[in-house]
């Protein structure tokens, strides 16, 4: 488990992007090609949330830190891996704030 001195070290960016508040990124990677996999640490403020989006490949989330809550309902607390199919839909939300390792073999398409 990292420590929270050890994810304050890491380089973030405010993560903009329609749909999505207070949440920052740290690009782990990013391929080239069709499907434009990527890996990241995504860190939710307190309240913050991603936007409704559809899934166009598998995308695994391991949390490091906090509680990650799923629209259905799931609550992912440390240690969790979620794990979403292609097709799948949903939207994320924090009401403490958490970090996570997200992985996307493709990209995600944007619901209104």
């Amino acid at each position: 488990m990292l420590s929270d001195d050890g994810l304050e070290s890491i380089g973030w960016d405010h993560w903009v992007q329609p749909g999505r508040a207070g949440t920052d990124i740290h690009e782990i990677y990013t391929t080239d090609g069709h499907q434009m996999a990527t890996a990241q640490l995504i860190r939710f403020g307190a309240g913050a949330h991603g936007d409704l989006h559809e899934h166009l490949g598998y995308e695994l989330m391991f949390v490091l830190q906090g509680e990650l809550v799923n629209d259905n309902g799931d609550r992912y607390r440390v240690g969790d891996l979620v794990i979403e199919e292609p097709g799948s839909v949903h939207q994320m939300t924090t009401e403490t704030g958490c970090t996570l390792l997200g992985i996307r073999e493709a990209p995600v398409a944007p619901l209104p």
